[in-house]
């Protein structure tokens, strides 16, 4: 078993890998002149795994949306999908807190998530 301080700079390190990740992907829009969606999620790999599956369903249908994966230490358990608009209010596309067991609920389907985007965007 590795010792508290291990544990904490190896999930330091996978935050800051994750950081830099994100940067390329955003362009050179920045985020704070455009929305920008958030996907919260906890740093269990299958929270990992959809929140990738779902930044890139986003990206891929909005490319011009400004995708960021955990910008902040995130709450365990959580799976949250929240859309940041330029005027700084923001809109919850998604939240998986209070949905489960299965765990599979937690999750969304991205047209799921796309349709929400949309209506929040027209």
């Amino acid at each position: 078993m590795a010792s508290r301080g291990r544990k904490r700079k190896a999930e330091a390190a996978l935050a800051a890998a994750a950081e830099k990740r994100e940067k390329p992907a955003g362009g050179q829009e920045g985020g704070a002149e455009g929305p920008s969606v958030v996907i919260e999620h906890c740093t269990s790999r299958v929270y990992g795994r959809n929140a990738a599956a779902l930044s890139q369903a986003l990206r891929l249908q909005a490319p011009e949306l400004a995708v960021k994966v955990n910008p902040a230490r995130p709450r365990r358990g959580s799976f949250e999908v929240t859309l940041l608009r330029a005027d700084g209010s923001s809109a919850e596309l998604w939240t998986g807190l209070k949905k489960g067991p299965p765990r599979k609920l937690k999750f969304p389907e991205p047209h799921v998530v796309l349709e929400e985007l949309k209506k929040y965007l027209s």
